[in-house]
C-alpha cells in the first residue's frame, strides 16, 4: 500500500474550514472496526466534532456494534476555550439503541441531560441529575479538541477536563511522553513531526463499579503492561487544531492500533492506493 498526497497545497483554517480523517483498528493483526473524525468550523465562533465508529470483519458478525458522538458548540479564537452547546451519543448494540443528548449554557453552565433506550423508563424526556456529577464539566470531544487546540499551538499534548456521561463524571487527563517523527506504513498514511501523549480516565463522583469494566479495564490492562493508552498527534492543517494520527492500547489479549488511512481538508487529499 502507498500513502498518495492529492492537490498538496498550504491549507489555512479559516471559518468553514473542515478536517475529516479515516481510520482502520486493529486488534491482534486482524482489521475489527472503522471510524471517522470529522473536526469542522462551521461559521464563526463556532466548532463542530463528530466521531463515528463500527465494529467490521469478524468482530461484526460476532458483536455487531456502531456509535456516532457528536459535539457542536462555542469557540474563542482568542483564548482557544471551547464550550459545548450540545453533545450527544448515538449507539446500537445489535438491534438497541441508546441515545444520550448533553446540553450545555454559554457560559459553561450544565442545562440538562435526556436518555433514550430501550427501558420503558428512558423515553428521552429530561433525566434529573446532581449538580456534584456535572458542575464544571464538559464532554470528551470537547476535552479532547481542547488538547488537539494545545498541540497546534505550541506542540504540548497536555492538559485535563472533567466530563460528565451521563452517571458519573471522572477526569480526563493528557500527559506528553515526546516528540516524534513518524513514517508512513502499509497501515497509516502519516509521515512528519508528531507528539506522543498518554490519555488517562480518573474516577469521581457518580456510581463506579467495584471491578473496572469497559473503558476503565481496557486502561487498567495498559497500566499493568507499562503504558497507559496512548496518541500520536499532528497538525496537518495551518491555524486549525492537530488531530490524531495513530492510537495504541495494549490490552491482556493484544495490542490495539488505530491508524489514519485518509486525510481530507479541502485542498490536501491523503489516500491509500495500492501499490
Amino acid at each position: 500500500m502507498l500513502a498518495i498526497t492529492i492537490n498538496a497545497a498550504p491549507a489555512r483554517a479559516d471559518d468553514g474550514a473542515k478536517q475529516i480523517m479515516r481510520y482502520d483498528v486493529y486488534a491482534g493483526g486482524f482489521h475489527v472496526v472503522d471510524a471517522q473524525l470529522d473536526v469542522k468550523a462551521p461559521a464563526p465562533g463556532r466548532y463542530h466534532l463528530a466521531l463515528g465508529a463500527k465494529t467490521q470483519g469478524f468482530l461484526g458478525e460476532l458483536a455487531l456494534w456502531h456509535g456516532v458522538f457528536r459535539t457542536d458548540g462555542w469557540h474563542d479564537a482568542k483564548t482557544g476555550v471551547a464550550r459545548p452547546e450540545v453533545h450527544q451519543s448515538i449507539t446500537t448494540w445489535r438491534d438497541e439503541e441508546e441515545i444520550k443528548t448533553y446540553k450545555y449554557n454559554k457560559d459553561g453552565t450544565f442545562k440538562e441531560y435526556r436518555l433514550k433506550d430501550p427501558d420503558p423508563g428512558n423515553d428521552g424526556s429530561i433525566k434529573p441529575v446532581e449538580a456534584a456529577l456535572t458542575d464544571n464539566t464538559t464532554d470528551a470531544l470537547s476535552a479532547t479538541f481542547d488538547v488537539m487546540q494545545r498541540v497546534a499551538q505550541n506542540a504540548q499534548c497536555a492538559g485535563e477536563e472533567e466530563v460528565f456521561d451521563g452517571k458519573r463524571r471522572y477526569k480526563m487527563v493528557f500527559k506528553e511522553v515526546q516528540k516524534v517523527t513518524l513514517e508512513a506504513s502499509r497501515y497509516n498514511v502519516y509521515a512528519g513531526p508528531a507528539v506522543e501523549c498518554t490519555v488517562e480516565v480518573v474516577p469521581g463522583a457518580g456510581k463506579w463499579h467495584e471491578k473496572p469494566r469497559g473503558w476503565m479495564s481496557i486502561q487498567e490492562q495498559g497500566r499493568e503492561r507499562g503504558t497507559m493508552p496512548t496518541v500520536w498527534m499532528a497538525t496537518m492543517q495551518e491555524g486549525g487544531p492537530a488531530v490524531p494520527v495513530k492510537v495504541r492500547v495494549k490490552t491482556e489479549y493484544g495490542v490495539l492500533f488505530m491508524h489514519l488511512t485518509q486525510y481530507d481538508n479541502g485542498v490536501t487529499q491523503i489516500v491509500m492506493k495500492d501499490d
